[in-house]
């Protein structure tokens, strides 16, 4: 296993790194292993020990292994999408793996075909609550005419009726500001990290944050910072100590039902976070495709608490299902002018079929009706989940569902491994632990939505059985 290719050209600290990262990537090590002591990596590779070491320091620069004093060295168990890799030169790029995901999320996709298992992973509204609109039939020459309608940042009926309940809903002001019509929230993001940034600055988010999970870091060498949170959000102490340190050149927050953990940062809290970002002259990019997801008056958004400071990323995908993948930015003219114009030169432009489909369903005369009966149906789904799982209340500590998908459960008792939420998949529950954010295993993420109440039953079980397991490990 620990031999190298002689006949490869590049140096040999080099040559290790690209195999211990392709062992990782393949699974011949998995997050937790033990690598061999360098002084025996040195004799199975037959090199010197500064070689080794020099490689070793590299991986752990780039996030794929962990060094302590007294433990040894292990593949890191959190963090799988911000991992950078190594860029020498093309002969060498051309070599590297393509990324591939956590382990244990390989595991989850391929138990989705298992009519037996229950996905609570998957970030969607199950079909059967995506809300129900009937479209118009199109001619030919209407879509032509939309075409003629729809400049470099999107349809131009869908952006007024988008800025306007952006308006009407959150009290946004308007003045200066544009928006950018994307294909969902996902491309809203890649396209800031490409536009704005360049390799080797640094964002900051949350600990935990769903942009751990992402394979975009990796390529485009950008680093990611998480920064400490509470009940109330990230910590605004803790961020303006990595702002000083780290040289931050943007901070990423979901502070509306935040991905993974629910969680719903307080008005006091998103004050203090965009003060300090405003000592610092730090950009923020507000990611709220949760937003119409609030059971209760929603809380000012940071957009509308900073205007300029804020670039504001929203979604339809949420609400309407995967199929219509739209998303926008919202964010000072300029900017969004020059965001257009490079969507424009990476040929990544939006096509006009999900906009009009958009355009016709938030224009339909139904549109707040069936919207009410959602979140009446996610309110009593929400309801029903914390009552079954109050029995859990003792291993588990449960988060108030206040909207949005998801939930977070934290394990009361002893530290868990990666390797204890195979218990999970035995149990064909389909669930996200904390390592897949963050180098924490001790939560996970439930998308209490997915479930009726027949399903909720059969959750329950397989949950309380796994739970039982989990206590006779202690």
């Amino acid at each position: 296993m620990w031999q190298l290719d002689r006949s490869d050209k590049a140096p040999l600290f080099q040559q290790i790194i690209g195999q211990i990262i392709r062992y990782i990537q393949e699974g011949q090590l998995s997050p937790g292993d033990k690598l061999p002591p360098e002084r025996k990596l040195a004799e199975l590779y037959g090199v010197n020990r500064s070689t080794v070491n020099h490689a070793l320091e590299e991986l752990v620069s780039l996030g794929w292994i962990t060094r302590r004093q007294g433990s040894g060295t292990a593949v890191a168990k959190g963090r799988w999408g911000s991992r950078q890799t190594p860029h020498y030169q093309w002969q060498q790029l051309l070599r590297q793996t393509p990324f591939t995901p956590d382990p244990f999320l390989t595991e989850v996709n391929l138990l989705k075909a298992d009519p037996d298992a229950l996905d609570l992973y998957t970030g969607e509204l199950p079909a059967s609550l995506i809300p129900d609109f009937r479209f118009p039939a199109m001619r030919w020459e209407n879509i032509l005419n939309a075409e003629r309608r729809t400049g470099p940042t999107g349809y131009a009926p869908l952006k007024e009726i988008i800025l306007a309940r952006l308006q009407d809903n959150y009290r946004i002001d308007l003045a200066g500001q544009d928006l950018l019509i994307t294909s969902g929230s996902s491309q809203g993001i890649s396209l800031i990290l490409q536009t704005l940034l360049t390799p080797g600055e640094t964002i900051a988010t949350e600990e935990p944050s769903f942009l751990f999970a992402l394979p975009l870091f990796q390529p485009l060498g950008i680093h990611l910072e998480g920064i400490r949170c509470d009940e109330e959000g990230i910590l605004p102490e803790a961020l303006e100590s990595c702002i000083i340190q780290k040289k931050i050149r943007f901070l990423y927050l979901n502070p509306t039902f935040q991905n993974p953990t629910g969680r719903l940062m307080s008005l006091v809290r998103r004050q203090a976070v965009i003060d300090v970002c405003r000592k610092h002259y730090i950009p923020i990019i507000e990611d709220d495709v949760f937003g119409e997801l609030d059971f209760a008056a929603p809380l000012p958004k940071l957009k509308a608490l900073a205007p300029d400071q804020v670039i504001y990323l929203g979604s339809l995908s949420k609400i309407f299902g995967p199929s219509i993948k739209i998303g926008w930015l919202l964010g000072p003219q300029h900017l969004i002018t020059n965001l257009a114009a490079a969507k424009q030169r990476m040929d990544a432009e939006t096509n006009i079929f999900p906009q009009l489909l958009a355009d016709s369903a938030l224009h339909s005369a139904d549109y707040q009706g069936n919207h009410t009966r959602l979140m009446t149906q996610l309110q009593q789904r929400a309801a029903v989940f914390s009552k079954q799982l109050a029995f859990a209340a003792p291993n588990w500590q449960l988060r108030q569902i206040k909207g949005g998908l998801y939930t977070w459960l934290t394990w009361r008792h002893q530290p868990l491994s990666r390797r204890d939420w195979t218990l999970f998949l035995e149990e064909k529950l389909l669930v996200a632990p904390s390592f897949l954010f963050s180098n924490d295993t001790m939560s996970v993420r439930v998308n209490y939505t997915r479930m009726t109440a027949d399903q909720l039953a059969e959750f329950t079980r397989r949950f309380a059985a796994v739970t039982e397991k989990l206590k006779q490990k202690e």
